[in-house]
């Protein structure tokens, strides 16, 4: 039996908490070792946050042949506690650990000698190929296995990943194996429920200094065929009664031959599905966003980041506010809401450009917005060149923010607060709300329950 766990969020750290969703990746993965006959159960530990003490009685229980561990920065220590624990309780178990940390800095996982194997990049070939060798007791055969890393005579062996190209060979992620029923299947974004994330494409071509994503999917996207992703959506209509869909890749738009046939299949199925997406203000264009709309696209995010056109260009994102105006005028023309996010405290971006990107905030006049404050990832171009100049803040052992005079950590979560109340607050977005929400509805979660913060994400 192969045990597939996602590790218990950190104690004390605010920027880890947000909404709640299925690992996505780990039931992927769960479904090709299931495709390869393989029993497999699944925790989502940072959902159950189950102690140390209960995970060895799991283990005791179930006395699993291998345990994977998905572990991002964040969560990098209470990883490592897992993987003693469950070697505590059954030494001769292989431990794999895969997930965002383990593609960037693999060495700091293979440094402990609880950990056997380390997934670099996808991994649903990966592992299975992984899987399928130490079942059968080929240790060497595991060691040359492609995005595979591991220890061998005091050496660390990293074989360079190779992407699934027809990415329609991935079955549908294993949602049976989690309590559905545990999480919060509503998007803020749509007015319908159940709703459920989908993960439609991999890998990215543009160079955002402060993602990482290239390095974990590459940088060419691929993608599922649109006919792929019809079959899933009826899948969860059947199984789960899945009303609406959040796409949560980055760049939705970003392959539009694919985009629009999607989106006439879903005219053509008459699926009855509202649906979120996220992708770049350079992305759209009218023709575009009219069939989106038709085709039951509600709302789209976009990542904004800072109202300067410098600081924009200083982080690689490379759009302008010119384009970020012009993508919301044609959301708007086509009855599509906006949803966005700002980045507080990026290298180079001073006290006047923070209060500029909330002035610009205003006048785009989205329907959410978010204020997050920077934390640089590991191995992302932003990252490395903080560690380079020495200009940072280490929050705990891997994520970093950004040394400035003019302002500390402390003064962004001040501002970040701040920024939030002063938008939110705003007499047009609190009608905005109202109208989403209803008055009773708005009044018990805004107006008695407070103002909700909002961090970054890491």
């Amino acid at each position: 039996m192969i045990l597939l766990m996602t590790t218990a969020p950190p104690e004390n750290g605010a920027w880890y908490l947000g909404k709640r969703l299925p690992p996505i990746g780990l039931m992927y993965v769960a479904a090709a070792l299931e495709k390869a006959g393989f029993e497999v159960q699944m925790l989502d530990n940072y959902l159950m946050k189950k102690s140390t003490e209960e995970i060895k009685q799991l283990i005791h229980k179930t006395q699993p042949q291998i345990v994977g561990i998905t572990c991002g920065s964040a969560t990098y220590p209470r990883c490592i506690e897992t993987a003693k624990a469950i070697k505590q309780v059954k030494p001769d178990c292989k431990i794999v650990v895969g997930g965002w940390h383990a593609s960037y800095m693999p060495d700091s996982l293979l440094d402990n000698p609880e950990i056997d194997y380390v997934i670099m990049s996808e991994g649903e070939r990966a592992v299975t190929e992984l899987v399928n060798a130490v079942t059968s007791g080929n240790e060497k055969k595991a060691a040359l296995i492609a995005g595979v890393a591991c220890s061998r005579n005091g050496t660390n062996i990293k074989n360079q990943p190779a992407f699934i190209e027809n990415m329609d060979e991935i079955p549908y992620p294993a949602r049976h194996l989690l309590p559905l029923e545990l999480y919060d299947r509503t998007i803020e974004y749509l007015d319908v429920s159940p709703a459920d994330v989908m993960s439609i494409s991999r890998g990215c071509v543009f160079n955002c200094g402060f993602c990482e994503t290239r390095k974990l999917w590459g940088n060419m996207c691929r993608g599922f065929s649109p006919a792929r992703v019809i079959g899933e959506i009826k899948d969860l209509q059947s199984k789960y009664g899945t009303k609406g869909i959040y796409f949560i890749n980055d760049n939705f738009t970003l392959r539009k031959k694919e985009t629009t046939e999607l989106c006439n299949l879903m005219l053509e199925n008459k699926l009855n599905l509202e649906w979120v997406c996220d992708t770049r203000v350079d992305l759209v264009n009218d023709e575009l966003l009219a069939l989106m709309s038709k085709a039951g696209c509600k709302t789209i995010w976009f990542g904004v980041e800072s109202a300067s056109e410098q600081v924009l260009q200083r982080i690689g994102r490379n759009t302008k506010p010119a384009q970020v105006e012009n993508a919301f005028k044609l959301c708007k023309k086509n009855h599509i809401k906006t949803a966005c996010s700002f980045m507080l405290g990026l290298p180079g971006e001073t006290l006047a450009d923070m209060e500029a990107s909330l002035k610009f905030a205003k006048k785009i006049d989205p329907d959410w917005c978010q204020f997050n404050t920077f934390i640089a990832y590991p191995d992302s171009r932003l990252y490395n060149e903080l560690l380079e100049s020495g200009n940072y803040v280490k929050l705990d052992e891997f994520l970093l923010s950004v040394k400035s005079d003019e302002y500390t950590y402390e003064d962004l979560q001040a501002i970040q607060r701040r920024f939030f109340k002063e938008f939110h607050m705003a007499p047009r977005q609190i009608l905005k709300r109202i109208r989403r929400e209803g008055a009773l509805n708005f009044a018990k979660r805004r107006l008695l329950g407070g103002t909700r913060k909002t961090s970054g994400m890491a």
